[in-house]
């Protein structure tokens, strides 16, 4: 779906941002936003400046596709976004997005370390990218 499309990997201390380009076909990071009472503001902003056309939060499952306290956690979160912003919230699954993130990030020379600040946006250009694909592949 052309338009800017917005990832969010929602972390207990951290949000991770990506946003894909306008033609709705590459993701990249933004800076993460501090998790807490102030964050869903910070979304509408980002929500506004780039005229967003729809959210993507990711849903963390577990391995065997169930739902544990985090994937409850992530619904009622993206429950909240949906309240406070007029475009569509999705929840993906994102089992793995941030074992290929930091594989990603080891492979470009980045320690554990020196990834912390930006593994949870890392996170959700995996996370952003896979949904852009699958809406490519489903013809949307």
């Amino acid at each position: 779906m052309p338009g800017v499309h917005l990832a969010f990997d929602v972390g207990t201390a951290r949000i991770g941002v990506a946003r894909s380009d306008p033609a709705g076909i590459l993701a990249t990071p933004l800076a993460a936003i501090a998790a807490g009472p102030g964050a869903i503001g910070e979304l509408g902003v980002l929500i506004a400046e780039y005229e967003v056309v729809d959210v993507v939060i990711g849903l963390p499952l577990n391995m065997n596709g169930t739902a544990g306290p985090a994937a409850e956690s992530a619904r009622a979160w993206a429950n909240l976004v949906a309240q406070a912003v007029d475009v569509p919230v999705r929840l993906v699954d994102e089992r793995l997005t941030t074992v290929q993130a930091q594989r990603g990030l080891h492979e470009a020379g980045r320690t554990v370390r020196s990834s912390r600040a930006v593994i949870d946006s890392a996170a959700a250009v995996v996370l952003l990218q896979s949904y852009l694909d699958a809406q490519r592949k489903a013809g949307q």
